[in-house]
Order: structure tokens, then sequence, then C-alpha cells
């Protein structure tokens, strides 16, 4: 029979999902030769090789790819197990991640957690409000804001709410430079927007919906820094309505929008995981209650 420490599985999973036990160590919270020892533990009392080292980084091996599938069904059964042992809804520990697009993420959900957290104030919400992809399977985050669903199984996938985008420029701006009437004038104005190489999903390269000519740019991977050079005067750009239409220093440029759409995702065994639950239907709640669709 193989006899192995249990505990020395934590530190395998976060060398699968970092790929580098200083990464590793970061996430638990120890020293690099401590990861190291307990993975070299493991590979001995399992007699199986589970990482390959490049200069990448650590890559599972087949037996690696193995064991990865039945830790992370044992540590979602402990995650459950915890969760119903540890009390009530009503006194929810722990901490919960939540991964998003920038604009949703800092816009509109950083400032109504608060009302969860009043609720729950021994609860630990981690926001990443980044313009990236979240890998659930990785455990990169418990729930996802995304603008493209998944069609990954044992997940659930609810459509949050669609959004408008449209052409802004600032008060001052627009007083001080050519009249825009039609799309061909942006001929005669800096575009501000993405960069075209670091989108994370074609859904966000919403120029050509626009029919925006070539011509001046300022790129900015931050939907954030989008809206900051608008503001500050350094062109006209696409942005989100709920945002813009929030800031009086801000005019719509021209009638055309376009519409996308928010999805929230969990992993459905993750999902029974009391504090995962809660957050989850916290968001889907919170939106619900907003008027995003402007048009």
């Amino acid at each position: 029979m193989v006899r192995f420490d249990w505990g020395d599985l934590k530190f395998f999973l976060a060398i699968a999902r970092t790929g580098r036990l200083t990464a590793a160590a970061r996430v638990l919270r120890v020293d690099h030769a401590t990861v190291s020892r307990r993975l070299r533990a493991l590979e001995l009392a399992l007699d199986a090789k589970l990482f390959e080292h490049h200069p990448q980084g650590y890559r599972l091996t087949a037996a690696g790819e193995r064991l990865l599938a039945a830790a992370e069904v044992m540590e979602t059964t402990a995650l459950q197990v915890e969760s119903a042992l540890s009390g009530t809804d009503a006194a929810l520990t722990g901490t919960v991640r939540i991964g998003a697009p920038d604009g949703f993420g800092t816009w509109f959900l950083a400032r109504r957690l608060g009302a969860l957290l009043v609720r729950h104030p021994h609860l630990t919400v981690q926001l990443v409000p980044l313009p990236r992809v979240f890998s659930l399977a990785k455990r990169e985050a418990d729930i996802v804001v995304t603008i493209d669903p998944p069609d990954a199984a044992r997940t659930d996938v609810r459509r949050l709410t669609d959004y408008t985008l449209s052409l802004y420029g600032s008060r001052d701006y627009l007083a001080a430079h050519p009249t825009i009437a039609t799309t061909a004038d942006l001929r005669d104005h800096r575009v501000v927007g993405y960069v075209p190489d670091l989108l994370f999903t074609d859904t966000l390269a919403y120029l050509g919906d626009f029919g925006v000519p070539e011509g001046l740019r300022f790129e900015c991977a931050s939907v954030i820094g989008q809206i900051e050079a608008v503001r500050a005067g350094l062109g006209v750009g696409v942005l989100h309505d709920f945002v813009a239409q929030a800031d009086p220093s801000l005019v719509r440029v021209l009638p055309q929008t376009i519409t996308r759409t928010y999805w929230i995702v969990a992993d459905v065994d993750v999902l029974k995981i009391a504090r995962v639950r809660e957050v989850f239907e916290f968001v889907v709640d919170a939106v619900a209650a907003e008027r995003f669709v402007y048009g």
C-alpha cells in the first residue's frame, strides 16, 4: 500500500498551478526549501516523478497529470467538509477569490462588496480585476466574471447582464478640437483604445465594430487607463456606458453603440462551499439590482 502525507498534496497543487517553487512558496506562505522538501517526499512515497523542470518552470509529467485530477477532487471534498462543519452561513469565514475584467471589477463590483463584508465580517474576499482569462481548473479564482462563457463541463454559468459601449470625449477636449459628426471625422482625432495583441478575447476588439479609421492612437491594456486617458483629454475612446454616463466630464460623441455580455462562472463542486455560494449569489443579486444596458 502506498503511504504518503496527505498534507504534501497542497504543495503539489501549488506547484502545479503556479509552475514554480518560489511562486508556490509565496502562495503557501512558506520558504522555498519547504516546498522542495515536501515535493521530494511525495515523489519518494509514490515512487513517481511528478514534474519535469524546464527553464520556464515546472511541468507535470504523465504521472503528475493523473495525480492532479485526483488531488483536485480531494481538495474540493476537503473544502466542502470544512464548509459544512465550520458553522452556519451567517458566520462565514475563509477566503473567496473573484476574477473579473477590470472595468466590471474596479468600477462596479469593488464598491459594492462592502455590504457583503458587513454581513459576513470574517469572510475575506479577494477581487482580482485584471484584463485576462482566469482558470477555474487551476484554482486561479473561485468565481469568474467573463466576457465569453466557457464550455467546460461541471461549471455553473449564468448570464449576468448585457452592457453597452459608446464613443466618448471629455468636454474640454471636444470644445478644443474639430466636430465629430461621423466616424470618418475621427481621422482628425487621436483614438484611445486597447493594445491589440494583448487582448485576452477577440470579443473586446470593438474599434472595428465602430468603423474607426486608421489614424493617431493611444493604446492602453487597461480599461481603467483608457477611461483616465479620455478624461484627461488625450483623445476620444470607446468606453463602458455604465462608467462614462456617470461622469459629467465625459460626453458621448456618436449615436452608435455595441453590446457585450458579462457572465459569471464557478465550478459546480466549489460552488457547494457555503462561502463561495454566498459570494456568487451576492454578485448575481448586485448586478440584477442595476440597469446596465444604456444604448
